[in-house]
């Protein structure tokens, strides 16, 4: 592959069209990224948005940047302790926690870093059980579930169902996701959580539109809508109670597609897409907007610093 091609703008051919009219909601944009990234994780803390590593045109990186969501101001933060891509991001307890992803070489790893803002510094807590990458994490109950992924070559698929204490610095294995897969979306609601499309074994020509539903107080799996559109390399981000999945990727290009799933009567809508089609994005949820920051236009390794806020 062509690690260090420099991609930022979108060609015709990459786009997955939706026009102005359709859908629910709108779009703004905002003070780009500094730094062009794809296959970044973020998470929201203190107002503030951390993007943290993925691909830029050297390479596999270590960047952490902070947006200051009311000052529409970007700031270096301290860098992640390793080049890390494809890794999972959640903030718990005034600390973001970075989990699993890949180094150099595609190598899938199992550390878990724990950043301070107060001391601004990166700390490693315990291995969480499986290496993986692109994987997807989300928070429930003041735990980190990190559910599914993709290890060394992309050869096989992880079924795991991870969950990280921070207070215990604990991991504890739980019930497997039926549909073992990679690059795919999280969304809690209600305590419960959904995992959303994804694809068989990094592989973007077999991409799932599966809508899996856990609940950690049972430990059961259950199935609901399917997503209308089979995507991966997507993020997913709550509000009010609705779970939005944006972009994604597949062999004949990038989406700018918005869906938004509705967990009490289990269906979905089509919101107005995105301006910017791209996969590898990170998504982040603040007052009654979504932050929607980074990825690539094209399918592969392509960059965007694109901020664009979707306001339901």
């Amino acid at each position: 592959m062509k690690r260090f091609l420099f991609l930022i703008i979108f060609l015709q051919a990459s786009l997955v069209y939706a026009t102005e009219e359709e859908g629910c909601g709108s779009w703004t944009s905002k003070l780009p990224m500094p730094t062009s990234r794809t296959e970044v994780a973020a998470a929201l803390l203190d107002e503030k948005i951390y993007v943290v590593g993925g691909f830029d045109s050297q390479g596999e990186t270590n960047l952490v940047e902070v947006y200051d969501i009311s000052a529409n101001t970007w700031q270096k933060g301290v860098l992640l302790p390793i080049p890390l891509h494809h890794v999972g991001a959640a903030s718990v307890g005034g600390k973001i926690y970075v989990i699993g992803g890949y180094t150099k070489n595609w190598e899938p790893v199992n550390t878990v870093f724990e950043y301070d803002p107060k001391q601004e510094k990166w700390t490693n807590r315990s291995p969480m059980p499986t290496k993986r990458g692109a994987l997807a994490v989300g928070v429930v109950g003041g735990k980190i579930y990190a559910i599914g992924g993709v290890g060394a070559g992309h050869r096989e698929n992880v079924s795991a169902n991870e969950i990280y204490d921070p207070k215990t610095d604990k991991w504890e294995k739980r019930a497997a996701i039926p549909t073992g897969r990679d690059h795919l979306a999280i969304g809690v609601v209600s305590g419960k959580i959904y995992a959303i499309g994804g694809r068989i074994n990094g592989n973007y020509g077999k991409n799932l539109n599966v809508n899996e539903v856990y609940n950690p107080a049972s430990d059961k799996w259950g199935n609901n809508s399917l997503l209308p559109t089979k995507r991966s390399g997507i993020a997913a981000a709550v509000l009010e109670g609705k779970i939005y999945v944006f972009g994604g990727d597949q062999r004949a290009g990038t989406f700018n597609t918005n869906e938004k799933y509705d967990p009490i009567t289990d269906s979905w809508e089509e919101c107005k897409p995105m301006p910017t089609s791209r996969h590898g994005l990170s998504a982040v949820t603040f007052e009654n907007k979504i932050d929607v920051i980074g990825g690539g236009p094209i399918p592969g390794l392509s960059f965007s610093n694109v901020n664009e806020i979707f306001t339901p």
